[in-house]
């Protein structure tokens, strides 16, 4: 392999994979991304759970080949260097890089040795905006478990119902649920401007790793932003770009018409979500969602450091927030809210609730209640599709 490569393009794309490469893993070829250049130059990286392929625009290729190099030195040496670059390669196992006056020599590893990218067949197909599917991540990801031994709680949920025409995405780590549906239009095939699933209309759940999820949450904001930082005339409407989202029984696929996001599925049962999600909740108030967010961080700051535990108590348009640390003292807060309900006390992590009311958009948000020890509602006001469970607790 022999080629000149623009050094802006190559930073571009080393810094796509730099938090997919897998540094610290006891398979050295994981820290390597694989580059192949032929009629359809390609960079390759993966950590087994999530892999990306996307293009590189070459100036000049002297020789094809393939070649598996260290993402992290090679990336640190891209940045560093000026102009354009030559990149020569000795065998499999040495690669030299050179502008200008300087010249480096890196180790390189056997590209037969990268793992390899699996065949994707008997798909099922769904197609979509980026912008839709980065907004469901967003509002759901942080409610994911991070570390819990129940492996599938550390994940998120993509939940397609062909014949209701819903997809929804779920994020819960046993003590708060996040939930975002969105309505689709599934036709049949051959209406590729819509929302489709191409075999069969069965539904369909796909659980994907939280980290993947989060990888997936990057390339779709990368995906946005790069397509609405194009010149468009003024009257035109805003173009947005189309995920295809190809799934299979060990993976899922979201493509763009440049770059191929894999993911490798997580195998279990998730929670039956639907179960827990309250829907007899008498007692309703109305909050200013910005004052609520701030007088919970402020109460909160004498609340104990592992648990978070503060106290609300509603009554009539009032809601009061305490707090209590023996080895602090006390904080006390009360904001103004819409309710004529019984009065209630219960108990909550504070940043339960703060995690899902910075999720949130609207101004107004509504909190529904039942007793002092039942699952909680959180929603946006007017918003029947994106709504958060969080579970109180005892003080």
């Amino acid at each position: 392999m022999h080629i000149r490569v623009n050094k802006e393009e190559m930073q571009s794309r080393l810094s796509d994979i730099q938090s997919i490469v897998d540094k610290k893993s006891t398979m050295p070829i994981l820290g390597h991304f694989l580059l192949t250049v032929d009629e359809h130059s390609m960079i390759t990286a993966t950590d087994l759970e999530t892999a990306i392929k996307e293009p590189i625009m070459v100036d000049e290729v002297k020789e094809g080949g393939q070649l598996c190099i260290p993402a992290k030195k090679f990336y640190e040496i891209v940045r560093e260097i000026e102009g354009e670059i030559e990149l020569e390669a000795e065998g499999t196992e040495w690669l030299k890089i050179k502008t200008g006056k300087s010249l480096f020599r890196i180790a390189c590893m056997n590209p037969e040795d990268f793992p390899r990218w699996p065949q994707i067949t008997e798909k099922k197909t769904l197609q979509f905006k980026a912008s839709t599917l980065y907004e469901m991540i967003e509002k759901t990801l942080y409610a994911a478990g991070e570390s819990d031994t129940r492996y599938t709680l550390n994940s998120l949920l993509f939940h397609i119902k062909p014949d209701e025409g819903s997809f929804s995405v779920v994020g819960t780590d046993g003590h708060r649920l996040s939930l975002i549906r969105e309505n689709i239009d599934i036709q049949d095939a051959g209406a590729p401007e819509k929302s489709e699933i191409v075999q069969g209309r069965e539904e369909i759940k796909v659980i994907v790793p939280r980290k993947s999820a989060s990888e997936l949450r990057r390339f779709l904001s990368k995906a946005v932003r790069d397509r609405t930082g194009e010149e468009q005339e003024e009257s035109a409407e805003p173009v947005d770009v189309l995920i295809t989202m190809d799934i299979t029984t060990n993976h899922v696929v979201f493509k763009t018409e440049e770059i191929e996001f894999l993911v490798r599925l997580i195998e279990g049962n998730y929670p039956s979500y639907e179960q827990v999600i309250p829907t007899a909740n008498e007692k309703k108030a109305f909050i200013d969602r910005e004052q609520f967010i701030k007088a919970l961080r402020r109460v909160s700051v004498i609340s104990k450091d592992r648990s978070n535990a503060i106290k609300l108590d509603l009554n009539t348009d009032t809601l009061t927030l305490t707090a209590s640390n023996p080895d602090l003292g006390d904080a006390k807060d009360e904001i103004e809210v819409q309710y004529s309900g019984d009065p209630i006390s219960l108990g909550f992590n504070a940043k339960y609730l703060v995690d899902a009311l910075n999720a949130m958009n609207t101004d107004q948000v509504v909190f529904e209640l039942q007793e002092p020890l039942s699952p909680t509602l959180l929603k946006e006001q007017d918003n029947e599709n994106y709504l958060c469970v969080v579970m109180p607790m005892r003080i």
